[in-house]
């Protein structure tokens, strides 16, 4: 049997014009594509796309947290770290590609939130339900019969439901009709509530790590045993400040490294040389008149002045004292050298611009506990990284140091296009080599150099993000919130009843849930179970 022609499945006649949609219009398409960005689909995609732009941040080192390692990265890979460079890899959370993806995130979170919220207000005010004709549709449909004899005794069967409901937390309403009168209930408005509360708290996430970011600053700084560092510009070896970071708010204290103790694994051999704790004891003095003693270890920090001061790493820096000719001491400090690989194998860089004939600049390795490394002739390294045996070797330069000029030059590193070298491979002489108390002739008459000592440094990293205490509070709403969300249920339960012609009442009771609810068949049992059982109770006298 054919449909009439003008069913709404029929299609149109062939000679009929297609139907042409309305043109949408630039307003039309910002509406189209503020909704697209605003949908919890594109929320969730832009959350996952901004967990995977963080990854490169934890591949290459980052200038904001480990300036040396950048430094290092461009001289080991000269080729690849500009390319790498102007992608923002080495700067990940500050690029422009994070930032707009952070952006939309936040915008798509504000558009997602703020009519659900209102949605969700409207809600909570409203009235549950109003009751099906059919409750055999729902799930966990039953049916009572109440006989006519009980009826008298029984308390009203709608609002002793009501009651029951009620001490459930169900929020009710009465429902009535020509047949019959009803009771609709609901409950799990808290599922939603906490919905919210996670999205608006990973929103508040993003907002304290923006604004923590903004006024906060990260610096680094290498405090060789016995030295202090004062928390000001000035003291840092690398500082980072936020971008509306003011020197105001540096807080004025310091922090004295008294000792430094390392434990290496000594029994396994597999192992061996493998650091098994650092800990820093410090003396802190300010803010303020305070002072006390504290320590420090790679997992807990020191807090201080609205700070944290973490213990990045640790290395050796020794004691060198360069003499004049006449026995003048011209040059006395204990220089940090970088650990070049797990033995503490160490390079450093020594410079001279006063007191000689000449401005002398050396590069020094130092070996902790020395050995042949087994790939030249001759070649040294560090077979174990504490102090068993300590060596330090110098290839000398003399000529001109660059730091005449006026231009900044960093510690870590060495020019030698206007120097000539004295000792060390390619020349004539050896590389000096000295161990802890000797002291060594500098060639061409230049003087001596003595290696009195060999400390530990301590590289610490000074963290200040004024809404960290922000960023964990929202952390704990969105665990909170997701917990709610997900194991509290949102059901509704009807109870209806029924006149019959015999003057008995049929009860009918069923229930429908939003979303999966297992327990929704076994909630509407107890409801009718104790609704049937209060109905039919005995009276007492």
């Amino acid at each position: 049997m054919s449909r009439p022609s003008d069913h709404i499945d029929v299609a149109p006649p062939r000679e009929d014009p297609d139907v042409v949609q309305p043109k949408l219009g630039p307003l039309g398409w910002l509406r189209w594509a503020w909704r697209q960005l605003t949908s919890m689909r594109t929320a969730l995609f832009l959350l996952l796309l901004l967990a995977i732009a963080a990854v490169p941040g934890s591949l290459f080192p980052q200038r904001g947290a480990d300036p040396n390692g950048v430094t290092k990265y461009f001289s080991d890979n000269p080729q690849l770290a500009p390319v790498l460079d102007k992608f923002q890899l080495f700067d990940v959370y500050t690029s422009f590609w994070f930032s707009a993806i952070y952006l939309l995130l936040f915008a798509s979170l504000i558009g997602c939130i703020i009519p659900r919220t209102a949605h969700h207000f409207r809600a909570l005010r409203a009235r549950p339900p109003k009751t099906p004709v059919r409750l055999t549709r729902m799930s966990g449909f039953q049916a009572r019969i109440l006989p006519a004899e009980l009826r008298a005794d029984a308390p009203d069967p709608i609002d002793s439901a009501r009651q029951v409901l009620r001490r459930s937390r169900y929020r009710v309403s009465l429902y009535q009709d020509a047949r019959s009168t009803s009771v609709s209930a609901e409950r799990g408005y808290l599922r939603e509530t906490g919905n919210l509360v996670f999205h608006i708290a990973l929103l508040g996430v993003l907002v304290a790590v923006g604004i923590g970011g903004g006024f906060g600053y990260t610096g680094q700084k290498v405090v060789v045993v016995g030295q202090s560092f004062v928390n000001s510009l000035p003291s840092y070896n690398s500082f980072n400040p936020g971008r509306f970071f003011s020197d105001g708010s540096l807080e004025p204290f310091s922090i004295r490294v008294d000792s430094l103790d390392v434990a290496y694994e000594t029994k396994n051999p597999n192992a061996k040389g493998t650091p098994l704790d650092y800990t820093a004891k410090v003396t802190t003095t300010g803010p303020g008149d305070t002072s006390g003693s504290s320590t420090i270890k790679v997992n807990e920090p020191l807090a201080i002045g609205g700070t944290n001061v973490y213990l990045l790493g640790n290395g050796y820096a020794p004691t060198i004292t360069v003499r004049d000719p006449e026995g003048k001491v011209v040059f006395s400090d204990s220089v940090p050298f970088i650990a070049e690989d797990a033995q503490l194998t160490s390079l450093g860089w020594v410079k001279v611009p006063d007191g000689l004939r000449e401005q002398v600049g050396m590069i020094g390795f130092f070996y902790p506990t020395v050995g042949k490394s087994g790939t030249a002739a001759g070649a040294l390294t560090s077979t174990f990284p504490g102090l068993n045996d300590p060596v330090l070797s110098l290839n000398v330069y003399a000529g001109d140091l660059g730091v005449d000029n006026g231009v900044p030059q960093s510690v870590y590193s060495l020019n030698t296009d206007k120097m000539t070298q004295l000792a060390g491979p390619g020349t004539k002489s050896k590389a000096l080599q000295l161990r802890p108390g000797q002291t060594v002739e500098l060639p061409s008459g230049l003087g001596t150099i003595s290696l009195s000592d060999v400390k530990r440094y301590a590289s610490l990293d000074v963290h200040h993000d004024p809404a960290q205490g922000w960023v964990l509070l929202f952390a704990i709403l969105i665990l909170g919130g997701l917990l709610t969300s997900l194991f509290v249920p949102r059901r509704r339960i009807w109870v209806k009843a029924v006149e019959n012609p015999d003057g008995s009442l049929t009860l009918e009771y069923a229930g429908l849930a939003r979303g999966e609810d297992p327990n929704l068949l076994a909630a509407v049992s107890a409801v009718a179970d104790e609704h049937t059982a209060l109905l039919t109770r005995t009276p007492t006298n």
